[in-house]
């Protein structure tokens, strides 16, 4: 009887040990999507961050989208409908290359230059590489797509 219940007890503290190990999603890597924005004259690479509007924004794309300079700073555009702001920080502070959503317009906004913080502005990911080709004037077409 002494042997079957320490039988019994090595098994019990065993068994986890031989269970695949469960990850919690907070331990999971994030998920970052790859992007192109292709213009008439370059094509620059970005990444979008883990973030539920970052996905949104993934989601409705190939798009092509209108860029329009707006004091010097940052690109924007409008976009076909509002993206998901689940979880997304209050304000943020921009630098050159973020790509951000401006949440009380709901438009795209692309940084040139660093900027201040801004309540309703949203970090959906940033450029790999220098953002020189849409400092321009007048607007230009860009192709927003997945880069897979």
């Amino acid at each position: 009887m002494l042997r079957r219940t320490c039988l019994m007890a090595c098994l019990a503290l065993a068994a986890p040990g031989l269970l695949p190990a469960q990850t919690p999603a907070s331990m999971e890597p994030p998920t970052m999507i790859q992007i192109r924005v292709i213009l008439p004259d370059a094509t620059l690479t970005a990444t979008l961050n883990d973030s539920a509007t970052a996905r949104d924004f993934a989601a409705i794309l190939p798009r092509d989208l209108v860029l329009t300079d707006y004091h010097g700073i940052e690109r924007i555009a409008d976009l076909p409908r509002r993206l998901d702001t689940t979880g997304a920080p209050r304000s943020y502070k921009p630098a050159t290359g973020d790509i951000t959503l401006y949440a009380p317009w709901g438009n795209l906004a692309i940084f040139l230059k660093p900027f201040s913080s801004a309540p309703g502005l949203v970090p959906l990911g940033r450029f790999d590489g220098p953002v020189t080709a849409l400092d321009r004037s007048g607007p230009v077409t860009a192709r927003f797509e997945r880069a897979e």
